[in-house]
Order: C-alpha cells, then structure tokens, then sequence
C-alpha cells in the first residue's frame, strides 16, 4: 500500500511524518514522488508556510547567496538550500530556512522535491533559521531540542528582531543534546562549515578569518566601482598620451609612461572579468581566456564585464 501523509498527533493540521525507513524501501518511485509532491503542497500552506515579511525572507536569502558564492570560490562541496522540506524516518517532516550539507553536490539541474534521508543516506549538518515574526518558542526552544535529537551538528538562529545570535554545537558524535556556542569577541564559529557568524550593522554576516563574506550585490557594487577607477585611469592615460604627443621629445617620454599606465588599466580590467567569472563558478576555458587576454578594446572589455556579472558561461560573455 502507498505510504500516506501521516498528520503529526502534536497539532490538527500539522506537517506530515515521514515513513519509517522499512516503509519508504517498499514504495515504488511513483509513491515516493507522490509523496513528496502531497508534501510540498501541505508545507506551503499558509498554515505552514508562515509568512515572517520581507527582513525575513533577504536575510536567509542573502545568507544563501553569500555561502553558495563562498563555496564555489574555494571549491568546497557543500550542498545548501532555502526552505527544502527535509524528511527524517518517523519524524515530522520540516522545511528550515537555510540547510546545509558538507561533502554533496548541487547540480545545475538539481531534481530534488526534498531532503530524504532514507535516499541521501545520511542527515543534515547545519540548520540556520531566521527569527523575525514567528513563534520564538518554536527556534528557541523546540528546535533546539528536535535538532539535538536528530543529530544535526550545528544550529544557529538569528533573532533579527531582536539583533541577536545563537549557536548550538554537538558536544560530539553520538551526543543528542546541544551545547551553547560561546561568542569569540560577537562571532560564532562554524566548525562544520569553517566559517565565524557575526551580526554587523543589523546584518547577519560569515568571516573565513579576518576576510569577509559579500553577496552577489555587494560584489558587484565593488566590481562597479573598480570598474568606474579603471575608466577614469583610462580616460586620463588616454589624455596624457594625446597631449604628449604635442610636445616634444620629453613630453613624448611622459606620453610612454601613460600608454604603460593605460596598458595597466586594461590588464585591470582583464583580471577583473575572470575574478568576476571565477567567483560566479563559471569555468573560462583556454580558448576563451587567450582572447580576453589579447584584446587592448577598452569598450570590449568594458562590455565583456558587464556580461560577466550575468552570463551563464563564458562563451556567453565573449561571443561577438
């Protein structure tokens, strides 16, 4: 018989409990897609899917952007998501606001309804949830005991309402009750991640060290601004060099040391594209990068760069 979504007996109309490992194994594919479908569709009633306003909503969002960016820039194989409904055998299933799990990849076309881990063999490593207007019971109390219990290593909440932080770690393997993460000097290390969570300017914000996480807006508004320094450097190599051209022999020397000037400028602007490329995740193959580096079109490269904070592939930002 097909499992069906079991109610949870805490409250009328609650999240389904996911089936027992033994029930999952004997559902066909069609099954446990239906499942995972009827599951999808219970989260996101609004009885379930509680709205916690627009604050709520960027900083989870923010708070993926700037770890996915994070990751792809250093390589690391972690597996994020926003709001993914996770099922744990004979546990009532849940959709925390942020997940992640180390060592999985995300693929371009990731098919996935939800986190099954009767499927993926193995369960969350760290949950972060966003307080703003929801019950503070229920992230503060309940979830740090449901969490332990699942054995999830690491649990943080941000009280945006209040500008608070808090951390929970598992004092080990096997251990089902967290420990508070002690704040060193406002940051809450990650272990799991390798990361320090910090709230800064009524932000949430991640450090690897002293460097500072940034998300894609962030990014290219220091992006715009060198590129901006880099016209202006342009423009003004460019006038050096025409009025040295008028004058005379030295003025034709000065002339020389603003063309290198110039030359600088664009050899800025190439590694600025491929900085732009590589902390996207998007690979420039050897072709691709032999033209960038030949082209001295400070227009085309004007333009290759702003494809490159959008473009799909590389092949996108060079074409024509």
């Amino acid at each position: 018989m097909p499992a069906k979504l079991v109610p949870s007996p805490s409250l009328p109309g609650s999240l389904p409990i996911g089936p027992t490992l033994e029930a999952w194994r004997a559902m066909t594919p069609e099954e446990r897609e239906r499942f995972l479908v009827d599951v999808n569709e219970v989260t996101s009633l609004p009885q379930n899917a509680m709205s916690e306003g627009r604050p709520h909503k960027k900083a989870k969002t923010r708070a993926l952007d700037m770890l996915g960016l994070h990751f792809r820039a250093m390589g690391r194989v972690v597996y994020l998501a926003e709001e993914m409904a996770v099922v744990y055998p004979g546990e009532e299933v849940f959709s925390p606001d942020l997940l992640a799990v180390v060592g999985v990849e995300e693929p371009a076309d990731d098919e996935r309804l939800a986190w099954v881990v009767a499927d993926e063999g193995r369960g969350l490593d760290v949950v972060l949830e966003v307080l703003h207007m929801g019950r503070r019971d229920k992230d503060l109390v309940e979830n740090v005991q449901r969490y332990a219990r699942l054995g999830i290593p690491e649990y943080f909440v941000y009280d945006y309402g209040r500008q608070q932080l808090h951390g929970y770690r598992l004092a080990g393997e096997g251990a089902r009750r967290y420990q508070r993460i002690v704040p060193q000097m406002g940051r809450y290390s990650s272990t799991v991640l390798g990361l320090d969570l910090a709230l800064q300017g009524g932000r949430l914000r991640f450090f690897q060290g002293m460097a500072e996480l940034f998300d894609t807006a962030e990014l290219l508004g220091r992006l715009t601004g060198m590129m901006e320094e880099l016209e202006a450097r342009a423009s003004l190599a460019e006038a050096k060099a025409e009025e040295a051209r008028t004058q005379a022999e030295e003025a034709r020397t000065q002339a020389e040391g603003a063309r290198t000037q110039a030359g600088q400028a664009l050899a800025g602007m190439r590694e600025t594209i491929l900085a732009v490329l590589r902390a996207r995740g998007i690979p420039c193959p050897e072709g691709a990068e032999a033209r960038l580096m030949a082209c001295d079109d400070l227009p085309t490269l004007q333009r290759w760069l702003l494809r490159a904070t959008s473009a799909g592939t590389a092949s996108e930002v060079f074409e024509g």
